[in-house]
């Protein structure tokens, strides 16, 4: 994508669809104002250790793949639902039953197309000679994730030829205007070669900094036509996973970025009309700091709760070893059914049945469905925690 270096940001007049407005292109990145890193250096390390932390602790975990199977979900549904969705955790594990929600299919569908597009980033990334974070990697993952549902009609996978606009019923009332389409080559050339580190800034600055700027850098430009608010999402934890800073995708700023969701979009404009980037990197930082804390808890939580359950199990006797398997399934889908869990298994129906019953004795599991036919069952205790919002 080659670069048009026209020389001129910021604000500027332009017309669309017969109207008058300030469309706002952003000066190529790092910021040569209105940043002081050195100020942040405090919070910079506090959001440091944490992540250091969660990367350690998701590593001591007797079972990593199952635990990032349902957080995983859990950031599709947040990171969604800040665009609007309505689709909860169990309206997405019901979807992964071929159940039906009790949502709109569409914002369900939307979910599991996030999940789905988180997944085929990092598997490029991370297969054969590794596909580098890139403008064409963003791309490949918008089409996945606009796959289906709303969104779907919006050039999936291709940077918009048209103007688009933040807030407002139209370009005249917008909150923010991004820059046309004839800029957003040279922005999105420019916002690559930070990523890359192209050419590096002296001193460089540190990932977290550089992670906080590529977020902002990208929802300012917002190259697409929709899904830009979750696809810049997603690109945080490319970046942090690209540069090794977390070996598996177990932090998101989504709950963050919800709970403080008008200052959030605040400071966003702030560094578009003020200079304002100390104050949206302070922001960020806490973000991860904060948000690194808790996932580390949790997962420590969930670890004491995954060992006090399988000692129960371990004591039914003869069974165990088969509750044992339809508990590992429970673990990566809290809400299941007995043909899931046979299918997952291995084992025969009447022995999944069977030992489903003691894991509901024991109180490990409840059936949730009240049918005699199709049953499905809940880890109540791993959903509930999955499900907190601190």
């Amino acid at each position: 994508m080659a670069r048009a270096n026209t020389g001129f940001y910021g604000f500027f007049p332009s017309t669309v669809s017969g109207e008058l407005v300030r469309a706002y292109v952003p000066p190529p990145l790092p910021p040569v104002s209105g940043l002081h890193v050195e100020s942040l250096q405090s919070l910079l390390e506090e959001a440091s250790r944490a992540v250091g932390r969660l990367d350690g602790v998701s590593h001591a975990l007797t079972n990593l793949p199952l635990f990032l199977y349902s957080y995983i979900r859990k950031e599709a549904v947040l990171s969604s639902q800040i665009e609007g969705t309505q689709s909860s955790l169990s309206d997405l594990l019901m979807f992964e039953n071929e159940e039906a929600p009790g949502v709109p299919l569409g914002d369900v569908e939307e979910v599991s197309d996030y999940v789905t597009a988180l997944n085929y980033g990092l598997r490029r990334m991370r297969k054969g000679k590794r596909f580098p974070l890139s403008l064409r990697l963003i791309r490949e993952t918008h089409k996945v994730l606009l796959a289906r549902g709303r969104g779907s009609h919006a050039m999936p996978g291709e940077f918009r030829r048209s103007q688009n606009w933040i807030g407002g019923s139209r370009p005249g009332n917008a909150a923010f205007v991004p820059p046309p389409p004839e800029r957003l080559a040279e922005c999105l050339d420019a916002l690559e070669k930070f990523i890359h580190f192209i050419p590096a800034p002296q001193p460089p600055l540190p990932l977290l900094v550089r992670a906080g700027l590529i977020h902002a850098q990208f929802e300012t430009i917002h190259p697409f036509l929709d899904g830009n608010g979750r696809m810049g999402r997603l690109l945080i934890t490319f970046l942090l996973c690209s540069e090794g800073m977390l070996r598996e995708p177990i932090l998101y700023l989504s709950l963050y970025f919800k709970k403080h969701r008008q200052l959030y979009y605040s400071l966003l404009n702030g560094v578009r009309e003020s200079d304002g980037w100390t104050a949206w990197m302070d922001f960020f930082l806490q973000g991860v700091a904060e948000t690194a804390s808790q996932a580390s808890n949790m997962a420590l939580r969930i670890e004491a709760m995954f060992a006090e359950d399988r000692k129960a199990i371990e004591a039914m006797g003869r069974v165990s070893v088969s509750a044992l398997e339809v508990y590992r399934h429970a673990q990566g889908l809290p809400i299941f059914s007995i043909n899931g869990a046979v299918k997952a298994s291995g084992l025969s129906f009447p022995t999944v049945s069977g030992v489903v019953e003691r894991m509901i004795d024991a109180g490990i599991v409840r059936e949730m469905s009240g049918r005699q036919r199709g049953r499905l069952f809940v880890y109540e205790r791993y959903l509930n925690l999955l499900n907190e919002e601190r």
